[in-house]
């Protein structure tokens, strides 16, 4: 398919994958998730049409005016729902679910531990956890973003700046610990999670956007998804993903999720946009509108 780009969600990966790595190909269109217009379909495309708004990710591709993407890898932007939040779910919304339910198990009743919680998988991951019952801990560079987090659905705050999160989830669960803990961070937060855990807990471990040269020995785990590799389970269980991301889509046009855009630039300005989330101080989404 062939798609008119309306809105892009730069991702945590977008700016990682610009800076190392193999290139597919150069010049690289950096960029994989963005919404827009159906312009074309290819063969054999029966139930997307051109004019159709979607909700698209791809390996590579969406920081431009129009991006290719399998027909597959797309979900229809119902009416009533607005195009630029519906840009920001497929992603960091999946992926904050199957760290909490596919693989946390998370329960009514027991504690998440969530890391970066105003970044986009964080700000998620709070809202899906308290919708299921739990109680909400996380973490956050500041005590101004924590305050703001808590109209979606934050329970505990804890300002990793100023002092020890492990003590402080020690603290307020009594001594326990935190029965699902997502770490999209790793280094030595990924080392303090594991002091975090309750006895039985699980620790879902989603990337290394801490950027911390001194990382426990887990990265190779992630492909595997012996820790989270949300890629891995739209390419192979799309019968389970692809219903659960349409699921959250909807929830946008009932309130049941919410998508906080802190800026928007325009596609000329992609640099800045990517200066400005590797400067930590977004609060929810960073769109690129060309």
């Amino acid at each position: 398919m062939l798609i008119d780009v309306e809105a892009v969600s730069i991702e945590g990966g977008d700016t990682l994958h610009r800076a190392g790595g193999d290139l597919a190909a150069k010049p690289h269109i950096v960029g994989y998730q963005c919404a827009g217009t159906v312009r074309e379909v290819g063969a054999g495309v029966e139930d997307r049409s051109p004019g159709q708004r979607v909700v698209a990710v791809m390996f590579f591709g969406s920081h431009a005016e129009r991006a290719a993407a399998p027909a597959a890898a797309t979900w229809p932007i119902p009416d009533g729902v607005d195009l630029e939040a519906a840009a920001c779910v497929p992603i960091a919304v999946g992926t904050a679910d199957d760290c909490l339910f596919e693989f946390g198990r998370l329960q009514a009743g027991e504690t998440a531990l969530i890391h970066a919680g105003a970044g986009g998988v964080g700000m998620a991951a709070i809202q899906l956890a308290k919708r299921a019952g739990a109680t909400v801990l996380a973490t956050a560079s500041s005590d101004e973003r924590l305050k703001r987090l808590e109209e979606f659905g934050l329970d505990h705050g804890i300002n990793y700046r100023t002092g020890d999160f492990v003590a402080a989830v020690r603290e307020i669960t009594g001594g326990r610990g935190a029965d699902v803990i997502v770490d999209s961070v790793g280094g030595r937060t990924l080392e303090g999670s594991f002091e975090a855990a309750a006895y039985r807990g699980r620790i879902s471990y989603v990337g290394s956007a801490g950027r911390d040269d001194y990382r426990p020995n887990v990265d190779l785990l992630r492909p595997a998804n012996k820790g989270i590799f949300f890629g891995a389970e739209l390419a192979l269980h799309r019968d389970r993903v692809h219903p659960m991301v349409a699921q959250h889509i909807a929830d946008l046009a009932t309130g049941a999720l919410r998508i906080a855009i802190d800026r928007r630039y325009p596609l000329s300005e992609a640099a800045e946009a990517h200066r400005y989330i590797e400067s930590r101080q977004a609060f929810g989404r960073v769109l690129l509108v060309p």
